[in-house]
Formats: structure tokens, C-alpha cells, sequence
């Protein structure tokens, strides 16, 4: 990979991608059909400008990097061909592509996930407690799934409740345990988007990352980038450094990120010219 080369890490719901419950205008194009159902959108500008992002192979490469399992990622189509890498589970599982026989063909890659499992070996205990502790809880509104063995999942009535009283219980030392609406996760802190970034910028041998996200799940990756974007109102929540800018909430804020990260290919372009 050439020096110049800037790897993008962009998480994916809510910041490139909008459910249906989102109002993001008319003006907007599907990306993910689950069960016969449209659910996930992109504003055409959106498309246009992932579809300019695209086309500059040479200058950056975007890698989502997403919560979401293998299975849910698949199932998103952004319209601008697949991505060479991919990092879901919260950055526990890597995805790569390659050609055999003359077809691209996506795989895991087995050491990364081996090599999570083995970060994540002191937190074991505190997973299995917690899947102990929510399988009985009555607030729990969803099935409990331990992802890949990584992190736990699952739904739950009075969200903020069930998470002050895990964290009452299990040891927030080597977990974390948060909400996302009425999403409860218990997840390792060594399986965080920041350290999936630092493995990442080794394993590509890169030497600039930008980052955008925008909720909790993303606050160490773009801590972990030289540039990280995210929206004003998780700003107002975490203090970030100055390396990260905060996009003001007038825009659309995947047409703000996507903007902002050609806006700064532009000026790399220029600045290696001189």
C-alpha cells in the first residue's frame, strides 16, 4: 500500500445508513431488504458521494467498521460495489475479499477472530455472569445472544435501569455494559472499534486513519484515528479531543462526514503537490 493511502473507518447505522424510521427526505435510495421489508436507506447525496469516495482507490480506502454481525452487514448493499475490508462485531471479526477462480469471494479472516478471542480471555467470566443474570431478568424483551462468543446482546424494558443495576453486579473494570435505546450490550472493553483500529492500521501497514461515528460504540475509534468525525449531539455528551470535529446537526450528518472526509482528501492532494 502506497504511504499516501488514508484508510476510512465509517460505522454504519446512523451514520452512513438511516432505518426507516428515520425522516431523511424523499430524495433517498434502499440499502438493506430483511425479511421482504425496505429498512435501511441513504439520501441520494449520500450515494454520490460514496460513489465519488469509490472511485479514488488510490487515496483512501473505506472499511466499515460496524457492531453488526457478519449476517446483518451482508445484507446491506451501499450500491458502489463491495468493500475490500470490512470489521463487524464491534471490530472482533475482520472480512476480507479476494478472488478464487475468478470470483470475489469474502471470507473471515481466522487469526483476527482468534486473535479477539484471545484479547478478550479475562473478560470470559463477566459475558457468561451477565447472559446468567439477564436470562432471568423480566424486563428482558428479546432473545439473549452471546455474539460470536464476543460480547452479549439482547432488548430490554427500562433499559437505563437493567444497565445501572449489571453495572451494580459485574466487574465495569473489564466490561462495559451501556444502551442504545432498548438495545442492552455487555461487551468487553478489549473489543472496542479503537483497538480494532490500531490492529488494523498494522495489519494494512497505513499511515493515516479517519474515523465517523456516532454513538458510544465509536467514541474510542475516533479517538484512535488522526481525524475523527461525530455529530454535535454526541459531543455535547463526551468531551473529545481536538482531533475530533464535531459536525454541526443542520446537515444530514452521513452528507456532512462524506463531505468533510473528500474535503480532506482534497487538501492531502493538494498539500503533496507542492
Amino acid at each position: 500500500m502506497e504511504a499516501e493511502m488514508v484508510v476510512f473507518h465509517t460505522d454504519l447505522d446512523n451514520t452512513l445508513i438511516y432505518s426507516y424510521k428515520h425522516d431523511i427526505g424523499k430524495d433517498k435510495c434502499c440499502v438493506e431488504i430483511y425479511q421482504g421489508r425496505e429498512i435501511s436507506f441513504v439520501t441520494q447525496k449520500t450515494f454520490r458521494l460514496l460513489h465519488k469516495l469509490s472511485e479514488m482507490q488510490q487515496e483512501i480506502l473505506i472499511v466499515p467498521t460496524t457492531t453488526r454481525t457478519t449476517e446483518q452487514y451482508e445484507r446491506i448493499d451501499l450500491g458502489v460495489g463491495s468493500f475490500k475490508y470490512a470489521l463487524v462485531c464491534n471490530g472482533g471479526v475482520l472480512l476480507t475479499e479476494g478472488v478464487v477462480d475468478g470470483t470475489v469471494v469474502r471470507r473471515e479472516d481466522e487469526d483476527w477472530y482468534r486473535n479477539s478471542l484471545e484479547l478478550i480471555g479475562n473478560s470470559v467470566g463477566e459475558l457468561h455472569r451477565a447472559l446468567e443474570i439477564l436470562d432471568s431478568d423480566r424486563r428482558r424483551s428479546f432473545e439473549l445472544r452471546f455474539i460470536r462468543d464476543l460480547f452479549v446482546f439482547t432488548k430490554c424494558e427500562e433499559p437505563e435501569v437493567v444497565v445501572a443495576d449489571l453495572k451494580k453486579v459485574l466487574n465495569t473494570r473489564i466490561i462495559d455494559i451501556f444502551n442504545n435505546g432498548t438495545k442492552v450490550y455487555v461487551v468487553p472493553r478489549a473489543l472496542n472499534k479503537g483497538k480494532a483500529v490500531d490492529r488494523f492500521r498494522k495489519y494494512i501497514r497505513t499511515d493515516h486513519v479517519i474515523a465517523a461515528g456516532d454513538s458510544e460504540f465509536d467514541i474510542s475509534m475516533l479517538e484512535t484515528a488522526d481525524l475523527g468525525f461525530a455529530p454535535r449531539e454526541l459531543a455535547q455528551r463526551y468531551h473529545f479531543s481536538d482531533k475530533v470535529r464535531c459536525l454541526a446537526p443542520e446537515k444530514i450528518y452521513a452528507e456532512a462526514v462524506l463531505e468533510n472526509v473528500y474535503g480532506t482528501l482534497f487538501m492531502r492532494r493538494s498539500v503533496q503537490r507542492k
